[in-house]
C-alpha cells in the first residue's frame, strides 16, 4: 500500500515521526533503532508497512528495508503483534534478532518484554528458516567475509546438513579470504 515516505521531518520523538510529504503529515511509528538513525535533517526517507485493524490505521516507519522486512517476519507469527515487533526491533537490531532466531537463543528472545518462553518458542519455530533466506545489506554487520560465511552455511543447511555440523566445517577451513564455492568445498570434504 504505503511503501515508504520520502519528505520533511515535521516532529520526531522516540516512538514516531510526523513526515510532511507534499503538504500531508504523515504521522509514522518507528522503533527506537530507526529513531537513532534519525538526525535533525529536514528531508527524511523511510520505508514503510501500513496496518490496518477494526479501530486503527497504523503507519510503522523503517530506516532499512532489512528492518521493515524482520517486522513483516514477526508480525506473521501467532502472537506477535504490530507493537510486540516494534519493541523487538527497538530492543535489538534486525541482525540480532535474525542470529538470536537461527541459534535458537530463547533466553535472547525472552528477554524483550512481553515475549513468554512459548512465544519465543514459537517465533524460532515459525522464522528459522526463514531467517537463513534473509539477506543483509552490506552496511549492517555483516561485512564480505561473514557473508560468505553465511553464504556457504546457507547452501551446506539447504543440502541437508546439520547446522552445528556445517559451523564446525566452516570454522576448521577458513581463513578470513575464501570464496563461497572454497568454503563450500572445504566443508563437503570434511563433512
Amino acid at each position: 500500500m504505503i511503501a515508504q515516505l520520502n519528505g520533511r521531518l515535521i516532529e520526531k520523538a522516540p516512538t514516531e515521526v510526523v513526515i510532511d510529504c507534499g503538504g500531508v503529515g504523515y504521522e509514522v511509528k518507528i522503533s527506537l533503532n530507526t529513531f537513532s538513525t534519525i538526525g535533525n535533517d529536514e528531508s527524511l526517507k523511510l520505508f514503510t508497512k501500513f496496518v490496518v485493524r477494526e479501530d486503527a490505521q497504523i503507519l510503522y516507519g523503517f530506516s532499512t528495508k532489512e528492518e521493515r522486512e524482520m517486522f513483516n517476519h514477526l508480525v506473521s507469527v501467532s502472537g506477535i503483534g504490530p507493537s510486540t515487533a516494534m519493541i523487538m526491533l527497538s530492543s535489538m537490531v534486525p541482525q540480532e534478532i535474525a542470529s538470536a532466531i537461527q541459534n535458537e537463543d530463547v533466553r535472547t528472545i525472552q528477554s524483550v518484554k512481553g515475549i513468554g518462553a512459548k512465544t519465543a518458542q514459537r517465533v524460532i519455530i515459525d522464522l528459522k528458516d526463514k531467517m537463513l533466506k534473509m539477506a543483509f545489506s552490506s552496511e549492517n554487520m555483516f561485512n564480505a567475509n561473514n557473508t560468505s560465511r553465511f553464504d556457504a552455511l546457507t547452501a551446506l543447511i539447504s543440502l541437508g546438513f546439520d547446522k552445528k555440523s556445517a559451523e564446525k566445517a566452516i570454522d576448521k577451513i577458513a581463513t578470513g579470504d575464501e570464496s563461497v564455492e572454497q568454503l563450500i568445498k572445504g566443508a563437503l570434504k570434511i563433512l
